[in-house]
């Protein structure tokens, strides 16, 4: 079931609704029972697999915490992460698996055959299947108790809100919430309606149209070159984020009404200044699942240099495989992870470069130099998780800066006079829409991001928020109504997926 479907705006507040209307100790079943139809509602017989998973995974914990020796303990964890992850690598990536072998053994003479799985990849396999493996691991860590009840562990793992996309919540946070009476609470109720407002504004209105741009663009790259594939670089940068928060917005204010507190999955990311911090910011449940599962286990920045950066550059391919099963996933998660081995490595000469530039003289100079290469590097590397393929990626980043529809643009930015200035505007005008999107619809785009943005600058601080706070409450609840009638009224009408469904 798509968030942004009438399908869900029926859903949702009936699920509200009963919640409330229900005694506390029938709420759980009631969830249960809400995110299994919210599931089923996408491929009802694979939740044959989600409950199988549950009742396997509840079983191993409870056997790991009762194991009398270490070695035992190992094993039940090792079997629940074997059939978890086994699961997951028999759906996602069996296919990209068999043709690699078959790609390298042709390359070398040798014949392999093999068949081909035509199975369809189950709805956000990869993050259920982390936040269910974390479970166990905690519980082997001594972290939590197994938890005893398989009701409560396997809504845990089916919660609606964040089932499909995230954020990847631990037991920890969110087990003892179940467990917990949540009262009707108006502020929360509020609160989670503003955070889903939010999140419909990123998706239905920058999303979704961003998304036709970029479509247009890196499904044929070759038809563009120059400003084209700039546009739709920069443009696939916003639709990601504003894709994947939007929805993690969604899922936090979904879950808040409920009364139920899920962690914050983005944090102004293109505000880094540099890629280390924008790691920080972005998809930072998975970034930390990544470095408390992965990267600290394998040693972390406790050991020498070189298996330091051996840690970091393959905690950043698995998550570039984790994204996908595709060489481009893989050469994305490779390229972050030089960057942040590079940075390290040039730290010393980079400061000194920068101060005898002059750059830390002016410290808002400063940030935004700062801010801009880190968004560029970030751009460089999205290149490699749109693309369709690797020779498409590599087309896009040689051809980025050349080509006629380059020189256009810098005519227009040179035009001196009248009748030129507007000439080159209507060239350029014409050649936005061979781009995919109409002169109104990209100023829409370019509006509603710098908008975006606005807000993300002012609530750093809380400024706005407190700012709203303190008006009339007519004034407050008239912006909300003009605000969701902007969303519907500048909404592109199409159910687009989620870009992270498929992951």
């Amino acid at each position: 079931m798509l968030f942004n479907s009438v399908h869900f705006l029926i859903f949702f507040p009936a699920v509200l609704l009963f919640y409330f209307m229900l005694r506390p100790k029938y709420r759980n079943v009631f969830l249960l029972l809400a995110s299994c139809y919210f599931y089923m509602a996408w491929k009802a017989e694979y939740i044959v697999i989600m409950l199988a998973e549950a009742v396997i995974n509840y079983s191993g914990a409870l056997a790991v915490e009762k194991a009398a020796t270490k070695k035992k303990k190992k094993l039940y964890l090792a079997i629940c992460l074997v059939i978890n992850f086994g699961v997951l690598f028999i759906f996602k990536y069996i296919n990209f698996f068999n043709d690699s072998v078959h790609m390298f053994l042709n390359s070398i003479n040798m014949m392999y055959n093999y068949p081909q799985f035509k199975l369809l990849l189950p709805i956000g396999i990869s993050f259920y299947t982390f936040q269910i493996s974390s479970y166990v691991i905690d519980v082997y860590r001594g972290v939590i108790p197994a938890e005893k009840s398989l009701m409560t562990l396997t809504l845990f793992k089916m919660f609606f809100p964040q089932l499909v996309a995230g954020p990847i919540e631990r037991a920890a946070h969110l087990l003892p919430q179940f467990k917990t009476e949540h009262k009707f609470s108006y502020s929360s109720v509020l609160y989670g309606a503003k955070m889903m407002l939010w999140g419909f504004f990123k998706k239905l209105v920058i999303a979704d149209r961003l998304s036709v741009l970029v479509n247009t663009v890196y499904n044929n790259p070759k038809e563009y070159n120059g400003i084209g594939l700039m546009i739709a670089t920069v443009f696939f940068a916003f639709q990601i984020y504003c894709d994947f928060s939007g929805y993690s917005d969604i899922a936090v204010g979904a879950a808040r009404m409920l009364g139920f507190n899920l962690i914050n999955n983005f944090n102004t990311p293109y505000f880094s200044k540099s890629i280390a911090e924008f790691w920080k910011r972005w998809h930072i449940s998975l970034s930390s699942w990544f470095r408390e599962y992965l990267y600290i286990p394998l040693g972390g920045n406790r050991v020498g240099k070189a298996r330091w950066y051996f840690n970091l550059f393959f905690t950043f391919l698995i998550s570039g495989l984790w994204h996908g099963a595709n060489w481009t996933y893989i050469i994305w998660g490779a390229l972050n992870g030089f960057y942040l081995i590079f940075s390290i490595w040039t730290e010393a000469p980079r400061e000194a470069a920068e101060k005898a530039a002059g750059l830390h003289k002016n410290a808002i100079v400063y940030k935004m130099y700062r801010v801009g290469v880190t968004f560029f590097l970030t751009c460089v590397a999205w290149v490699f998780f749109r693309a369709n393929n690797i020779k498409d990626a590599f087309y896009v980043l040689s051809n980025m800066f050349t080509g006629k529809d380059t020189i256009l643009f810098v005519n227009i930015l040179m035009s001196t006079s009248k009748n030129a200035l507007v000439q080159n505007y209507f060239r350029f005008k014409d050649y936005i829409e061979g781009l995919g999107l109409n002169q109104n619809e990209f100023m829409t785009a370019i509006l509603s991001i710098i908008f975006m943005e606005f807000i993300h600058f002012l609530t750093r601080k809380g400024e706005s928020l407190e700012m709203l706070k303190k008006q009339p409450a007519w004034l407050r609840w008239g912006i909300y109504y003009v605000f969701a009638l902007s969303i519907l009224n500048l909404s592109m009408g199409q159910n687009t997926p989620f870009i992270y469904f498929q992951f």
